[in-house]
C-alpha cells in the first residue's frame, strides 16, 4: 500500500512538473486587498536566462467579479541591469462583448495571460526588473482610477520558445 502511494505521488509530481516545459520564469505577486493602488508599482526581478536565446514574455493577471471593466490599461517597464529602460503603455480585453471573461480558471477567479513582448532576446546578463502599473480611469475623467478593485494577482513569466 505504502509504495503503491509513493508511486502515485511521484507519477503525479512527474506529470505537474513536465506539463509546464516552455516556462523558465513565473512569479505572482499579490494585490493587497484586490485593490491595486494607481500609484502602487508592482515589482518583479529575476535573473537573465540565456542571452544567446529568444524567449516569450507574458504579463499574467488575475481578477475576480469585483473587477468591472471589460479591459485593462498598463504601464509597464522593463529595466536592464546596465541601465536600458523600455516602457510601455499597454491595453488588453478582459473580457468578451458578452461580458464573459477571456481568463482561464475556475469560480470567482480567472487567469489571463498576456502576451507583452515576443521573440525576445536579453542581450545582457544579470538583473532585471519589470514593473507593472495600472493606468485605469474611467471615460468621463482625466484623473486615473485612485483604488482599482478586482485586481488581486500580477505576475511575469517569461517562455522558452520552442521550434
Amino acid at each position: 500500500m505504502i509504495k503503491r502511494s509513493v508511486f502515485l505521488l511521484f507519477l503525479g509530481l512527474l506529470i505537474f512538473t513536465s506539463c509546464d516545459k516552455k516556462r523558465v520564469f513565473d512569479r505572482y505577486e499579490s494585490i493587497p486587498n484586490g485593490e491595486w493602488q494607481r500609484d502602487s508599482l508592482v515589482e518583479i526581478r529575476f535573473e537573465a536566462p540565456d542571452t544567446l536565446k529568444d524567449y516569450n514574455l507574458f504579463i499574467n493577471l488575475r481578477n475576480n467579479s469585483k473587477y468591472n471593466f471589460n479591459n485593462i490599461y498598463l504601464i509597464t517597464e522593463l529595466n536592464f541591469p546596465n541601465g536600458k529602460v523600455i516602457s510601455d503603455t499597454l491595453q488588453y480585453e478582459m473580457a468578451a462583448p458578452s461580458g464573459e471573461w477571456l481568463g482561464t480558471g475556475f469560480g470567482d477567479v480567472k487567469e489571463s495571460k498576456l502576451w507583452y513582448k515576443e521573440n525576445f532576446r536579453f542581450t545582457e546578463s544579470g538583473e532585471y526588473l519589470v514593473t507593472v502599473q495600472q493606468a485605469m480611469r474611467r471615460r468621463d475623467s482625466i484623473e486615473g482610477i485612485k483604488s482599482l478593485e478586482g485586481i488581486t494577482e500580477v505576475g511575469f513569466r517569461i517562455e522558452d520558445i520552442k521550434q
